[in-house]
Order: C-alpha cells, then sequence, then structure tokens
C-alpha cells in the first residue's frame, strides 16, 4: 500500500464517503501472481459450476438492498439510476450464466475431409480497468464472462467510484477475483505485468491509448471501450410524440450526460427544427429535475468532479462564442453551489465545428443541428474519429435500418437511444477510435476464450491416401 484514495460526494463537496488503499508495484504483483495460481484450479471446474457462481452473485446483488445508497453518494448518480444499475448488474450475470455452457462447448467435425475438433480455451489472468460512471455494470462486463470461460481476474476500478464495486467483488471467490487501487501507475504495473494474459478496459481515449501502448509491450490482446460522439439522426417522419421525446431526452441526460453511449448530438430536418426544440424543451421540463441524488424524484444529480464541471462549461461557453443559443432545461431543486452541479442545457444555432458537436462533452448539454438532405446528414453523423453507438428515428422501420447501414458505428440504436435499447443478447463496441473488441452477448463472452484446434487430416488417418512431403491439402 502506497497511501490513501478518499471518495467524495460530488453532491455535497467536502464530505467524504470512504476511503480505500493505493496499491503499489507488490500489491500488483502479489494479486496477479496469487490470480495465476489459483486460475490453474478454476478452470478445470465445470462450466456450469463457474456458472454457478454467476448467478449466486447475481442472487446477492438483489438481496443487498444497502448498495444502491452509496453508489448514488460516491457518484452522483440518482437513486433510480443506481438501483437500475444494480439490477441490470444481476440480469447481465444470469444472461451468462445460462449462455456460457453452449458458447463455450467443444464442437467437433468428422468428414472426409478429417477430424476437427474446436476447443475454447481461457487466456489465463485477465486485467480489467473500469470506470467511474457505472462502476458496478461496467466490472462486471468483464468479470462475468472472464470467469465463465474460466479465466480469474484482477480489477483496477476508478479512484472516483471504488467503493461499491469493491463490495459487489468480495462475494466472487476471493482467488478467482481479486482488487487493486490507484490510479494511472497502478492500471500501467497491471496491464504490463507478465503473468496478465488480456485486459479489458472502459474508459477515456488518454487512458485507453496509455493501457493499450502498455499492453502491447507485452503483446497482450486488450478489449477498448473508449468514448463516443455519438449521433441522433432524426429523420422527417420521426415521431415527437411525448413519450418519443422523453425517452429522447433521458438518452442525454441520464447519469447527466455522463455516459459512452449517451445521445450527443441532435441532428433535425431543418423545416421541424422549431417543433423539435419546443417538443424537446416540453419533454425535459417533465423528466429531468437535477437535484439530490438521495432525493426521491431526481432524475439528474451532479457530475462526477470539479474538473468535470469546469470541463463541460468551457465548452459550452466556446460553443456559444460564435453565436448560438442556451436553453436550460428542466426543473431544479438542487443547491447548485452544494456540489458539482451543471444544468442541463440544448444548444441551438451552434456550428459543426463547435467543441460540443466536434468533441464528446460527457456532460449534460446537447446540440440540436438543422440538416437538409439524407446525404448531407449521414455525412455529418459521421465526421470525426468516434464511432461506439448512433440511433436513427423514423416511422418507417426499413427505412431506419437503412440509414442505420450507412453510419460508422459500432452499435445503431432505431427509435430509441442509450439504455433503453440495450440488449443482454446483442454485441457492444465501437468502429474508427472508439475501441476495438464487443461486450455483451455471446461475441463478449467468447472476447475471454481462445479457439484451439486439434486436426487429424483425413490423408493421415487410417487408410488414408497420404499426401507427398511437397504437397498441399485441396
Amino acid at each position: 500500500m502506497t497511501g490513501w484514495i478518499e471518495r467524495e460526494n460530488p453532491a455535497r463537496i467536502g464530505e467524504i464517503v470512504g476511503r480505500v488503499p493505493v496499491g503499489g508495484p507488490a500489491d500488483v504483483d502479489a494479486a496477479v501472481r496469487r490470480a495465476d495460481e489459483e486460475q490453474r484450479a478454476w478452470r478445470e471446474r465445470p462450466v456450469e459450476e463457474r456458472a454457478g457462481v454467476l448467478r449466486e452473485v447475481a442472487d446477492a446483488l438483489e438481496a443487498d438492498g444497502g448498495l444502491a445508497e452509496p453508489l448514488a453518494r460516491e457518484t452522483g448518480k440518482p437513486l433510480a439510476d443506481c438501483r437500475g444499475e444494480l439490477r441490470f448488474s444481476a440480469a447481465f450475470l444470469r444472461w451468462v450464466a445460462g449462455h456460457a455452457a453452449a458458447a463455450l462447448a467443444d464442437r467437433a467435425v468428422d468428414d472426409g475431409a478429417g477430424r476437427l475438433l474446436f476447443r475454447q480455451r481461457p487466456y489465463g489472468v485477465v486485467a480489467a480497468v473500469t470506470p467511474w460512471n457505472a462502476p458496478v455494470v461496467l466490472a462486471l462486463l468483464k468479470v462475468g464472462p472472464a470467469l465463465a470461460a474460466g479465466n480469474t481476474v484482477v480489477v483496477k476500478p476508478s479512484p472516483l467510484a471504488p467503493l461499491t464495486i469493491t463490495r459487489v467483488l468480495a462475494a466472487f471467490p476471493p482467488g478467482a477475483v481479486q482488487v487493486v487501487h490507484g490510479h494511472a501507475a497502478t492500471a500501467r504495473a497491471l496491464a504490463g505485468h507478465e503473468r496478465v494474459f488480456k485486459v479489458a478496459f472502459t474508459g477515456g481515449d488518454a487512458a485507453g491509448r496509455a493501457i493499450g501502448a502498455t499492453a502491447a509491450r507485452s503483446l497482450t490482446p486488450t478489449v477498448l471501450e473508449l468514448g463516443g460522439n455519438d449521433p441522433v439522426v432524426l429523420l422527417d417522419d420521426a415521431d415527437l410524440s411525448d413519450a418519443a421525446m422523453d425517452r429522447l431526452v433521458m438518452a442525454s441526460f441520464a447519469t447527466a450526460g455522463q455516459v459512452c453511449m449517451a445521445a450527443k448530438r441532435l441532428y433535425v430536418p431543418r423545416r421541424l427544427h422549431d417543433a423539435f426544440t419546443a417538443a424537446y424543451v416540453a419533454a425535459a421540463d417533465r423528466t429531468v429535475v437535477l437535484g439530490d441524488p438521495l432525493a426521491e424524484g431526481t432524475t439528474v444529480g451532479p457530475v462526477i468532479s470539479a474538473e468535470a464541471a469546469l470541463r463541460v462549461r468551457a465548452m459550452t461557453a466556446a460553443s456559444l462564442a460564435g453565436g448560438g443559443r442556451e436553453i436550460g432545461l428542466g426543473t431544479v431543486r438542487a443547491d447548485l453551489a452544494a456540489g458539482h452541479y451543471v444544468r442541463p442545457a440544448l444548444l441551438t444555432g451552434v456550428a459543426d465545428d463547435a467543441p460540443v458537436v466536434a468533441a464528446e462533452q460527457f456532460g449534460p448539454v446537447v446540440p440540436v443541428l438543422a440538416y437538409d438532405t439524407e446525404d448531407e446528414v449521414v455525412a455529418r453523423a459521421n465526421a470525426g474519429d468516434l464511432g461506439l453507438a448512433a440511433s436513427v428515428w423514423s416511422a418507417d422501420e426499413d427505412r431506419a435500418f437503412g440509414v442505420a447501414r450507412r453510419l460508422e458505428a459500432g452499435f445503431t440504436f432505431v427509435n430509441t437511444h442509450n439504455r433503453t435499447g440495450m440488449s443482454l443478447r446483442a454485441p457492444f463496441g465501437g468502429v474508427k477510435r472508439s475501441g476495438h473488441g464487443r461486450e455483451y452477448g455471446v461475441d463478449g463472452l467468447l472476447e475471454y476464450a481462445q479457439t484451439c484446434v486439434v486436426h487429424a487430416p483425413a490423408a493421415f488417418r487410417a487408410g488414408g491416401a497420404g499426401l507427398g512431403a511437397s504437397a498441399y491439402p485441396a
């Protein structure tokens, strides 16, 4: 241990809600080596037995009603948001447990070309470096599939949300899952350890590059889920009903906009711009309540830190410097000076090169942008290096899917966006600079297994004709 991380409540500046020890190089080494020793026994346990452990943790998550409040206090997320994260985490573990045996089963082919056996083999020790905005589910997205596949895991949570996830991970067998806390140096030590054979990371671009570079020095494969500047494309027949607009507003402002797949750029046909803006503001009046995360009825809390609040305000000011309008949204029930609060806002009349359009704002501010043609909006939506998520809204589902096929995004929602459009069976991840690898679905499970093959060519089986020394098989 090399010190302590103290976690402040973002809603109440100065209130320390807990602390965790900072792990030094020796702590990282000890955790990885223990995981390496335990992995040999863990991988030999039948897959259904490993799946049973995931079900037990899901049961514990559902039974522990005391997790939502500490999660709200360390992250600033509203209680309802925290309860939803915990429920979804349990559901995800159950999904993995229910699908692991089939996904990881041996597959055999025996035909005229020979006999093949396809095996799914674990990597060994997996390092999971996880973020603060959904600390429980984004850790379990790595831990669940990795354990099911026969790996052991060392988790380094974000120093901005280390408390609740540490409690959750304690429900797993201690040899199979271990936790080390710290900052960038701890993450580098973990990702670069010689006995770590896969690294899974969710977070920002700069940290992702650092983790990727560290892992690359040991040729360690990675799963990187990085940021997104996610466009929303409303077509000219999009539904502007109250239900649809409420859904879209919260797609931007859930967790105070601090979600990688949040709706971050709203593209609207020019003739619908004013009607859409009015409908959006009205929906925010119905759904957005900025307040203390522990108060029932709050739907938007503070951002995670003073630095985050300053960054969002600076991006907003710079975006409005060339003209445009800021519309404050929703109801304010918080003492804005008491925490790191940023009032949700809609920006109109800003240019495509404005910071809140060209970069991921990761906060409760969103621009609305008018367009004239489908080709134009596709080109503008695809601008930039990021390609995590997107959405298309239309009364004609086939038309929406046609536009979605043209968008450079790893996951495109139709007539919804963000959490309301997620599916446990659907792989999620980015293209371009939004990372590589997938989470969720069978693809996400198989990120933690390697396909290994045993092959008996027909030519060398009993009665086979054989091949000449220089021959190649057909």
